[in-house]
């Protein structure tokens, strides 16, 4: 979308920075009106800077920028009150959504409704909400949602019949849920009432959740390519770990 030439008080989210030069950094943000968007935020280094400490990912801002690049000017960034930065294993979940939009968001394509879904799960994951698994969930189907990749579940594809909660399917990217028999080669199995849970948003049981996450997995990573989600490697390590720790 066109640009103008100058942009003040945008709420925006940093979602990475990079060091430019000796004093300045790189900013990737997620912006409401604008989606997302590059910016040198020139001397933000320095420590007379007034965005050396508003520039960190989690903490709301307004921002204001200019420019017509691609890489545009940031002039201000100011916090916006009432959320609180995620900490602990909340915190690698923030990350891994903030990878997620880099590395599947153009530039400057503007999705106000996957902003309002990123802000909210952001303040959920600040706010200790037990529930990271379904914020993660959420986030992401909303994500492919935005990106024209949403997901027929309650409907077999094959013959248009409605999805039967005591019969298996896997998913076939691009099209949705194919019905199988038990012992059919695929390479991922869910159950229908699984995939009728995930579209009525009923994620208590434990069971439809961890389905829920395979099919997300399958399905991010194959719009991934072969881009490389380090969040998911890191996390998966510190499991790992973790595991080795509790063993010893």
């Amino acid at each position: 979308m066109a640009q103008q030439s100058r942009i003040t008080g945008e709420e925006a989210f940093v979602l990475h920075t990079y060091p430019y030069r000796e004093t300045s950094l790189i900013v990737e943000l997620f912006t409401r009106q604008f989606g997302r968007v590059s910016a040198v935020a020139k001397g933000a280094k320095r420590s007379s800077s007034n965005m050396k400490t508003s520039l960190q990912a989690f903490r709301p801002l307004h921002v204001s920028w200019g420019g017509r690049s691609e890489l545009k000017t940031l002039f201000d960034a100011e916090w916006r009150a009432g959320t609180l930065p995620p900490t602990g294993n909340a915190l690698m979940s923030a990350f891994y959504m903030n990878e997620l939009l880099l590395k599947l968001l153009i530039r400057e394509d503007p999705h106000e409704n996957l902003f309002s879904v990123y802000e909210g799960a952001i303040k959920a994951l600040g706010a200790n909400d037990p529930s990271i698994e379904k914020i993660l969930r959420r986030f992401e189907r909303q994500l492919l949602t935005e990106l024209g990749y949403g997901m027929t579940l309650t409907q077999d594809v094959r013959n248009n019949e409605s999805v039967v909660p005591n019969a298996l399917y896997t998913y076939v990217i691009g099209r949705g849920a194919v019905r199988i028999n038990q012992g059919d080669d695929v390479e991922f199995k869910i159950t229908g009432k699984a995939l009728v849970d995930i579209e009525n948003d009923a994620l208590d049981d434990p069971r439809t959740l961890a389905q829920y996450k395979a099919l997300m997995r399958l399905v991010i990573s194959h719009h991934l390519g072969r881009k490389t989600l380090h969040t998911r490697r890191l996390f998966t390590d510190l499991q790992d770990e973790q595991f080795t720790h509790d063993k010893t």
